[in-house]
């Protein structure tokens, strides 16, 4: 499991820009507090550090 990588929304998608919203729905996250395991790819770390300040990996 150590090509897994999960990610949790921890803050609001209220106000933020369109495209922040868009990757995090590609993230698969929908809610506040909703979990989402992905494969650890380039492109997967890319659009966390795009959101960074919404999302948190969890260990």
């Amino acid at each position: 499991m150590s090509n897994q990588i999960t990610v949790k929304l921890v803050k609001s998608l209220i106000g933020t820009q369109k495209s922040h919203r868009d990757t995090v729905r590609g993230l698969g996250l929908r809610r506040m507090n909703s979990v989402s395991t992905l494969e650890d790819t380039p492109a997967v770390r890319g659009m966390i550090k795009k959101v960074s300040y919404l999302v948190q990996v969890v260990a």
